[in-house]
């Protein structure tokens, strides 16, 4: 069975994006997003997933646990990632998303 990662929307959400907790996170993010820690983190211009370089405006911010699986706006939590990555990576856990590229790469047991 290949990984699909554009199925992902049937993992369990632990935090429904209507709850107070999930609009207070994104709230974090939104602030931290507005600092010069965030400014400086993206100024690499490298995405977090693949690795490659972008121009950092180019870079979004991604929640390695995501907001619905329970994660936090902290900054051990968040990344600057390419829009493909994050478009591909959704809601996933980072085992998930690792299963994910070894599937691409063929390493992935059926």
């Amino acid at each position: 069975m290949k990984f699909e990662p554009e199925n992902s929307d049937h993992f369990e959400v632990i935090v429904p994006p209507e709850s107070r907790e999930y609009k207070r996170e994104k709230e974090r993010a939104r602030e931290l997003r507005a600092g010069a820690w965030w400014k400086r983190k993206r100024a690499t211009g490298i995405c977090y997933y693949c690795r490659r370089q972008f121009p950092p405006a180019e870079l979004s911010m991604d929640h390695v646990i995501p907001l619905s699986r329970g994660g936090k706006s902290v900054k051990e939590n968040l990344v600057p990632c390419c829009k493909d990555c994050n478009n591909k990576k959704k809601n996933l856990l980072p085992i998930e998303w690792t299963e994910y590229l070894e599937s691409l790469r063929g390493n992935h047991d059926p």
